[in-house]
């Protein structure tokens, strides 16, 4: 079968090289750049200005996806952090509004989750109006400078009109620190126990393991269970957990457990493993200890999901800081840092009789696509923000290089069994000693189709919709203006994204 690539575009805009466009012509117009400052993404979240790291706090209602985040808005380094917020009604198109949650005299504001207080259980809302509450990480600094352990804690905060604004309570914490260095990032869920009851069950990162706690009212919380001493990665701190059901495709109801970890990824510094099994009563029960991770690229971390989806929204959607520990201070935009990933629907698979956690590209991306544009094997790019979609030709390998007119290159391809993406050559690099590098994933299974998504500053590759996932950024010099496909690739679409 001849090969060849089509390209879909938000834009109305083509290519220099001849091209075929689904049973018609189009008239020749030039590469359009973006007009945003250098390395700002067209279609990724990025805070306005200043620093932004984790996700936190997401939850779905009234037809808005919330998305807060750790935030400092006059530094773009990390520092005394906010809880920063921002709204969507299509997980793709994002409104930044005010800070959400402040510093205060108990500490920095870390990591956390918010759910919908439905029953009005913490009794910080009223029946008619059911708050939403915030749980996060109280950090003192000052503490930890002066070497206490206890600097940590849990707090809450809530809001009654749609998350615009929120009330500390005034007893916090709500859980003070165990003795433990690193005890933060609480994720949050209601769950219905073995006794037909309900609780609100908190996943906690404690150092090297996770704790898991419970309570009626999101006030008062006991310990009920821990997991992972001794199992899994542990090349550095635990944080950042979520604990999530799933239908396995034999039907059988299992629970995810996402463990953030920095250092120990398998491409140096951060990253973010899993484990499959059952939860019950604060006991989580892998099935096996074997290392799985979320996503094999250097650049998707602290990931959590969100909550309090509609009923008939039966999705899991995820969403990550597309950056690494390594270097995430230093890399080379000026007035902001850090994109968030694309939003990802999770679910869980089986290839060759084990269990993994598929991540797929949000259906609400498709709104991004204008016309699909057929080219041929070396062809122009229309911007420098596109979607390309690829069936290979049944050989399991392929390759193809995108490049732009200063000869920088960043090359993905899947050869004897490793899935890579080498950004060696990718532009500005000179930041950090470990961001030039081919950073590579095993995938023992057949690679049928590729999901590529690449923006200002980073690529998303996604094979077969997301059974093996890599995240890059990349700091080109000049756009990439051209693709390369050299073998392996049956036909492939390539959308202008914006």
């Amino acid at each position: 079968m001849k090969k060849f690539a089509k390209i879909f575009t938000k834009s109305l805009w083509a290519l220099f090289l001849p091209i075929l466009i689904s049973c018609s012509t189009r008239p020749e117009v030039s590469f359009t750049a973006s007009e945003s400052e250098p390395f700002r993404p067209e279609y990724h979240f990025t805070p306005k200005k200043g620093w932004m790291n984790d996700p936190n706090g997401m939850f779905f209602l009234d037809g808005e996806y919330h998305l807060f985040f750790q935030h400092i808005p006059d530094s773009t380094v990390w520092g005394p952090m906010h809880w920063g917020h921002a709204v969507s009604t299509d997980l793709v198109h994002w409104e930044e509004l005010p800070i959400a949650i402040y510093p205060d005299s108990l500490g920095y504001i870390f990591s956390g989750s918010a759910v919908f207080d439905r029953e009005n259980t913490s009794g910080l809302g009223t029946e008619d109006i059911p708050p939403i509450v915030a749980i996060f990480t109280y950090h003192n600094m000052a503490g930890e400078q002066s070497g206490k352990t206890d600097y940590q804690s849990q707090g809450i905060a809530y809001s009654t009109d749609k998350g615009r604004t929120w009330t500390k309570y005034k007893g916090n914490p709500v859980l003070p620190n165990q003795g433990v260095r690193d005890f933060r990032d609480p994720k949050v869920m209601e769950i219905l126990k073995a006794d037909g009851s309900k609780a609100w069950n908190m996943t906690l990162a404690a150092q090297d393991r996770i704790q898991f706690f419970e309570s009626t009212d999101l006030k008062t919380w006991k310990f009920s269970g821990e997991f992972g001493q001794g199992i899994g990665a542990h090349g550095g701190v635990w944080e950042c957990p979520d604990l999530l059901p799933f239908t396995a495709p034999s039907g059988e109801q299992k629970w995810v457990l996402l463990v953030s970890i920095n250092p120990g990824g398998p491409q140096k510094g951060s990253a973010t493993q899993y484990f499959i099994g059952n939860f019950e009563n604060g006991t989580f029960t892998p099935d096996d200890t074997m290392i799985r991770w979320l996503d094999y690229g250097p650049d998707n971390y602290a990931g959590v999901t969100w909550s309090n989806l509609e009923e008939d929204d039966n999705r899991t959607l995820f969403i990550g800081w597309m950056s690494n520990w390594l270097y995430a201070q230093v890399v080379p935009t000026d007035t902001w840092r850090s994109a968030m990933t694309l939003v990802r629907e999770l679910s869980l698979i089986e290839v060759n009789g084990v269990l993994l956690l598929k991540s797929s590209p949000a259906k609400e991306l498709e709104k991004l696509r204008i016309d699909p544009i057929e080219v041929n094997q070396v062809s122009n790019l229309p911007s420098q923000s596109v979607e390309i979609q690829m069936e290979l030709d049944g050989s399991d390998a392929f390759s193809l290089v995108l490049s732009n007119e200063v000869g920088e290159k960043v090359t993905i391809s899947k050869e004897m069994g490793l899935v890579s993406i080498d950004r060696t050559y990718a532009g500005k690099n000179t930041f950090h000693p470990d961001f030039a590098a081919m950073h590579s994933a095993p995938m023992s299974w057949k690679a049928e189709t590729l999901r590529i998504f690449l923006d200002a500053s980073s690529v998303e590759l996604f094979v077969n919709d997301g059974e093996l996932v890599m995240t890059s950024l990349l700091f080109p010099s000049a756009p990439w203006k051209t693709v390369k496909l050299t073998n392996g690739i049956d036909e492939a679409l390539v959308f202008d994204l914006k």
